[in-house]
């Protein structure tokens, strides 16, 4: 790497320059300067994956863990609102320093190979836990399984959250063909969850083909929501009268059940009581998960991005109960499936607006309003800028409204700052 990185969105703008691909899936580059780094092996590895709830998974294992004396790393991917998000040790995002440091680690034995900007991110999180000490790492994989970088390293377990269509270009076109490359993190003789109770049957092949100990939502562990709280019942435990998570929605309660079962299938039962439990999902937090804002406007923010779960947001909407309109402000990318997000959003929605969202790879705002349009039968408003969209939204919206912000990371993280900034 030429020249001298002097600050961190200097690194950042430079990593997007060493490949010539965005995404290119494969383990063959990151395996290679993994092997140069020669890192210590944390005691306890945990992979995550899935379609949707990987984020607010790895939150509940990190919110849990933390009541015993683990040292714990965290890697998750994208961010919302700063890249040190992606890298927590014990609980707190790592500076600025500590991500160069890193980064100038990993620069140092690369030797021309073209990581992308995932995969550098991943192996500079990888030193920053090995710089740390951390004996635990809860490792978030960011695009299927069999292939992404995540899958380099060795887990102790692993868990799957569920499978919906999504990242089609890349994974396959069908949930079976998805199923495959999210059960490539399984590993013979270790434990795995799935964590839905509808399982592929990929899922299932996979396994009993390698013999990895498969534990599934429904069969090994199941859960049950009562009122305000709610019981899991695990292969050996059961937990009763659990507070529920923190984190909005009924779903939220099955990322939960898998996260226990997870434990429990990697032998952490000490830490499965329910005052434990019941403690760590009130606690934790997690930002643009069914987010509500109020200031002089109520805001829901979510980033749905795929069909699946925008059909979680459309039933956590209900629950809110609104009663008055809902302005929904939609940003999304060029690879994502538009009318099958807007489709069960459109019920909830009594206006839309378009905007681009902030990536290279985002749809045009007269493009996504012309393919919203279509969808409902409706008119959509463009938004010039993020900063007209939210204006245009207030100016619609009053008492008893709410504005909905989502369809994309992309969207929900700059769409934040703005909020934040007004509160």
């Amino acid at each position: 790497m030429h020249g001298a990185a002097t600050s961190l969105s200097d690194w950042l703008a430079r990593l997007e320059t060493i490949s010539s691909y965005e995404i290119d899936l494969g383990l063959e580059r990151v395996a290679l300067v993994l092997d140069k780094l020669a890192l210590p092996l944390a005691q306890r590895v945990f992979h995550v994956a899935g379609t949707n709830g990987k984020g607010s998974s790895v939150a509940m294992l990190e919110s849990l863990l933390s009541r015993t004396d683990a040292r714990i790393g965290c890697y998750t991917s994208p961010h919302i609102l700063h890249y040190n998000e992606r890298i927590r040790v014990d609980g707190a995002d790592v500076s600025d320093e500590q991500i160069i440091a890193a980064f100038e680690r990993v620069e140092a034995v690369r030797d021309g190979a073209e990581l992308t900007y995932f995969e550098f991110g991943t192996l500079a999180a990888l030193v920053v836990f090995a710089d740390a000490g951390m004996d635990t790492l809860l490792l978030e994989v960011g695009m299927g399984g069999r292939l992404d970088a995540v899958n380099a390293v060795e887990p102790t377990a692993g868990l799957i959250t569920n499978i919906a269509l999504d990242h089609c270009a890349w994974l396959g076109d069908s949930i079976e063909a998805i199923a495959f490359e999210k059960a490539g993190i399984m590993r013979s003789g270790k434990p795995v969850i799935f964590g839905a109770r509808e399982m592929p049957q990929a899922i299932l092949d996979h396994a009993d083909s390698i013999d990895a100990r498969l534990r599934v939502a429904g069969r090994d562990f199941d859960w049950q929501v009562d009122g305000d709280t709610w019981s899991w019942q695990g292969s050996e435990l059961q937990l009763d009268e659990l507070a529920m998570p923190a984190l909005a929605g009924q779903h939220q309660v099955s990322n939960a059940a898998a996260m226990l079962a997870l434990l429990e299938a990697a032998g952490d039962t000490e830490i499965l009581t329910a005052e434990n439990v019941s403690a760590a999902l009130r606690d934790v937090r997690l930002d643009g998960r069914i987010q509500e804002i109020r200031n002089e406007t109520r805001w829901i923010v979510d980033v749905a991005h795929n069909p699946a779960a925008a059909e979680v947001l459309g039933d956590a909407l209900v629950e809110q109960a609104a009663t008055g309109k809902t302005v929904a402000i939609l940003g999304m990318l060029d690879d994502k499936d538009v009318e099958g997000v807007v489709t069960p959003l459109q019920p909830h929605v009594d206006q839309w607006i378009a905007v681009a969202a902030d990536s290279p790879r985002a749809i045009s705002a007269d493009e996504l309003a012309r393919r919203v349009a279509n969808a409902t039968g409706a008119a959509c408003l463009v938004g010039e800028s993020l900063e007209s969209a939210i204006g245009r939204a207030e100016e619609l919206t009053g008492a008893g409204d709410f504005v909905l912000l989502t369809g994309s990371f992309y969207l929900v993280g700059p769409a934040l700052n703005q909020i934040y900034s007004r509160t």
